[in-house]
């Protein structure tokens, strides 16, 4: 059987203050991610899941296993996105995209961060491709994944609580403005 793993950071707990401090990268990702993780493989042990990659277990699975495997890859998404030398714009391609589905970089940021502000409870904000290639904003309560919705995730700002909670508190527009300030634009354009 294979396990899912805990994906490690690609920089160090404290590489990014104060945007997101070593306390809550120690909680977020070494014990809510690595929880949800470690719940997966409990879970998935001796079901049709066992051997599957996380997409498959996200397109097919419902309840706690669902929950689960779509909050680790959630997670792992989230991130690997950001760096302590982000580049700070998007070019080329991912730039034109934007432009022409938001008007503007600063268009497209003012509308994600209404989108993951204005969501109720825990959940996530997303940009994503639609199936014509478009750029659309997606929120997703709880765990949800807008590959559910066939969409094709480019960026995400997880609002649940403990992603902000130690360093802003009740602040989540505080939180989802200093974000933009260590995402790295060219992990982006990668993915998009």
């Amino acid at each position: 059987m294979s396990k899912f793993t805990v994906k490690e950071l690609p920089y160090t707990n404290n590489a990014l203050a104060p945007a997101m401090s070593a306390e809550t990268l120690e909680f977020h990702h070494d014990k809510h991610y690595a929880g949800y993780v470690n719940k997966l493989n409990e879970l998935v042990e001796g079901t049709e899941f066992e051997n599957r990659p996380l997409k498959e277990i996200i397109l097919h699975a419902q309840g706690g296993i669902f929950n689960n495997a779509a909050q680790a890859w959630n997670h792992e998404f989230f991130f690997d996105q950001f760096s302590a030398t982000p580049k700070a714009a998007p070019e080329g391609a991912l730039a034109e995209a934007l432009l022409h589905a938001f008007g503007s970089v600063e268009e497209f940021q003012k509308k994600f961060a209404a989108a993951a502000v204005g969501q109720f409870g825990s959940g996530w904000a997303w940009l994503c491709k639609n199936k014509d290639g478009q750029l659309v904003i997606d929120t997703e309560s709880n765990a949800g994944n807008p590959m559910t919705k066939g969409l094709e995730p480019i960026l995400c700002f997880d609002v649940w609580e403990h992603a902000y909670y130690i360093d802003f508190r009740n602040r989540r527009p505080d939180a989802m403005a200093s974000w933009w300030k260590i995402l790295d634009w060219a992990t982006i354009e990668e993915r998009f």
